[in-house]
């Protein structure tokens, strides 16, 4: 069987080896730059997986170039909208925001990251203030983060907009990832246990019949 790498464009070359091994053929996304609203939204990064093992995609084994970017379209919003109205997902969700560094990685800046032992540089830290429980009841959907991200200019809507933007962009991740797998008739596979359990709720919730695995990371 063939698979998807979700939810990230690049991967690690250990992890390649391991999907290599698993898989004949692996599909890699592009970044994935969201437009959110005409001025806000996420930039892209060119580079691909093949950038890095070009005799892996001359052979067929990578496959590259799965566009995931742009602005939501509403069978994306509908199903996001659908994530963020969950308690159990928005569970899953803070509680890798708060203790899973990779999965803080993938939604901000390393600025406004707490960084691991480090305390005094991180305790005015965005994601310092976005850890506190009461974030996780806090109702969201892309249109109010869309209506925030214009009110986000006031400092004091900053946190708020934050969270629902990370919203948006882990679950528009799996929402793509699950609409690829659908497309390309391919087994979904990450090397995050945070977004393989997020992407597995939202299977279930939606009772998707859909192959996935996590590969675990030892090591490295």
């Amino acid at each position: 069987m063939n698979a998807l790498y979700y939810p990230f464009h690049l991967c690690h070359e250990r992890t390649l080896e391991l999907l290599l091994q698993e898989y004949a053929i692996v599909h890699f996304r592009d970044f994935m730059a969201l437009r959110l609203t005409p001025f806000m939204g996420t930039t892209a990064f060119p580079d691909r997986m093949g950038d890095y093992y070009p005799q892996l995609l001359e052979a067929g084994r990578i496959i590259q170039g799965h566009n995931v970017s742009g602005t939501l379209r509403p069978e994306v919003i509908a199903a996001v909208d659908q994530d963020l109205a969950d308690p159990t997902w928005r569970s899953m969700f803070h509680e890798a925001l708060s203790d899973d560094y990779r999965f803080q990685r993938t939604l901000f800046d390393e600025s406004d990251i707490q960084l691991r032992g480090n305390v005094a540089s991180t305790e005015n830290s965005l994601l310092s203030t976005l850890r506190t429980p009461d974030w996780q009841k806090q109702s969201y959907s892309v249109e109010s983060v869309k209506t925030l991200s214009r009110q986000s200019i006031h400092q004091e809507d900053v946190p708020v907009f934050e969270y629902g933007w990370a919203l948006v962009k882990a679950s528009a991740a799996l929402t793509y990832t699950l609409q690829l797998c659908h497309r390309l008739h391919v087994a979904a596979v990450t090397d995050s246990v945070s977004y393989h359990r997020l992407f597995t709720r939202s299977c279930q919730r939606k009772q998707t019949m859909i192959s996935h695995a996590c590969i675990k990371r030892e090591g490295y």
